[in-house]
């Protein structure tokens, strides 16, 4: 990865200003922006400066619009300078529309809240955050080998797998503590939960790191990215950081509480204060703060997913701030867009399932089942209908809609009744298949009579 080339000193570009010239450089308005973006020096000095101003002078001139905005936060990298962040117009318009669209009810055909559908969603949204999240650490194992694991509740057989699994685990759990204060102990127990079995030294689950030889690098080039805080300060930094993950409305400066999460997520992987897991651990912790504050849409999105796709803006956004006087806008800009395009993934992937549910349930009324099958089976033969070669299992029914075993067990045994799934016999289990014809099937099959 290239390294952001670090602004100019602002005492070097001040001392060489002509005295009239910064008068009226100070007289004419200001903005944080560049074209409706907060840019980094590294990418402002390719765009043409306005008119009159060289580079130099138009990055001044940005800095001080910036520092009226500046916040001061109680967070410090490691010489004991502290953060700070802005709150520019694009991040108030990404705040908007995070607060109504993620805390509030999603406007939708089949709304997540549904209680037909809602465990069915955020199942897939647990798994999806969980082989994603792990896949930005490394995890090899295939999303469908990942996936069958997870719905059919396989133990892992390779390291990657037990890192998918000690993911899904672990976002399991935030859900249950999401009204507990954090605490140094609690970030331990979930760097526990994430690392068990898949670190190099296995006394590093669930503790702190004893040396300062871990840093940040590129995984491609080896190019060194980030020296995290020494080792011995950690147990101070990590109280301070549950300080103010704790923090409510009243605190001074106020921080908005997607705001506290973003940053929360940033400042862990600033401190990195683990041997290893410290990515996963830093995600964790954001759906956690996420979760405290009542955005209940969280659970049902997966960041990792979108950071995925690009990871070096993810890199670019840490080294942005880091290399310009501790400005988190950068990361808080970065992640703001990263919440909106899971929130637009999911109104996407439930257009698609309502589409896809109202298909199954027309082929249904056709063959006069619809009043025989439940929710649950019209999910499963609309993704088989898409999935030929899928293999379904009583385990992986139950907890792909978090029912009871006997629940699960009905509903399939009922589908191959039906003629709908062939049952066959795996070990002590069944396994149903999908027919090949089972478009046709659907179409022509009658129901039972009385």
């Amino acid at each position: 990865m290239k390294l952001p080339l670090p602004p100019p000193p602002l005492d070097e570009i001040l001392a060489q200003v002509d005295p009239g010239v910064l008068l009226t450089l100070l007289s004419t308005p200001r903005s944080p922006l560049c074209d409706g973006h907060y840019l980094h020096w590294d990418e402002l000095r390719h765009r043409p400066p306005p008119a009159a101003l060289t580079h130099e002078l138009w990055w001044l001139n940005i800095k001080l619009a910036r520092a009226a905005l500046a916040q001061v936060l109680p967070l410090v990298d490691r010489d004991g300078q502290p953060f700070q962040f802005a709150m520019p117009e694009p991040a108030l318009r990404a705040l908007h529309f995070i607060d109504r669209d993620a805390a509030g009810q999603i406007l939708m055909d089949a709304p997540v809240a549904s209680p037909h559908d809602r465990d069915r969603y955020l199942v897939s949204s647990l798994i999806e955050e969980s082989i994603t999240s792990s896949q930005l650490e490394g995890a090899s194992t295939t999303r469908r080998v990942a996936e069958d694991m997870l719905r059919a509740g396989r133990r892992p057989c390779t390291p990657s797998e037990r890192m998918i699994f000690n993911n899904y685990q672990a976002m399991q759990h935030i859900r249950a503590i999401g009204q507990k204060p954090l605490t140094p102990a609690l970030i331990l127990e979930l760097h526990q939960r994430l690392t068990a079995g898949t670190l190099e030294d296995p006394a590093d689950v669930g503790r702190w790191r004893l040396t300062d030889d871990v840093h940040v690098v590129d995984p491609r080039d080896g190019k060194l990215l980030h020296i995290p805080p020494t080792a011995i300060s950690l147990p101070e930094r990590m109280q301070r950081l549950c300080d103010f993950a704790n923090g409510n409305e009243t605190d001074t400066p106020y921080v908005h509480p997607v705001v506290r999460a973003i940053l929360l997520h940033f400042m862990l992987g600033y401190d990195h204060p683990f041997a290893d897991g410290n990515g996963r651990t830093a995600r964790a912790l954001f759906y956690w703060a996420m979760a405290r504050q009542g955005y209940w849409l969280m659970a049902y999105l997966s960041i990792s997913n979108i950071l995925r796709r690009a990871p070096g803006q993810y890199a670019r956004a840490y080294l942005h701030t880091e290399t310009d006087t501790n400005d988190t806008t950068y990361f808080l800009l970065h992640q703001l867009d990263v919440i909106r395009q899971a929130i637009d993934a999911l109104h996407g992937y439930l257009k698609e399932k309502t589409q896809e549910t109202r298909s199954t349930e027309r082929l249904l009324e056709g063959a006069q089942l619809r009043s025989l099958c439940n929710h649950r089976q019209i999910a499963l033969l609309s993704h088989a209908l898409k999935h030929a070669d899928a293999l379904y299992t009583v385990e992986s029914h139950r907890a792909s809609h978090a029912v009871a075993y006997a629940t699960a067990r009905a509903d399939l045994l009922q589908l191959a009744q039906l003629g709908v799934l062939q049952k066959t016999g795996e070990g002590k289990r069944f396994v149903f298949t999908v027919p090949a014809d089972l478009h046709t099937r659907l179409t022509t099959l009658q129901a039972p009579g009385p």
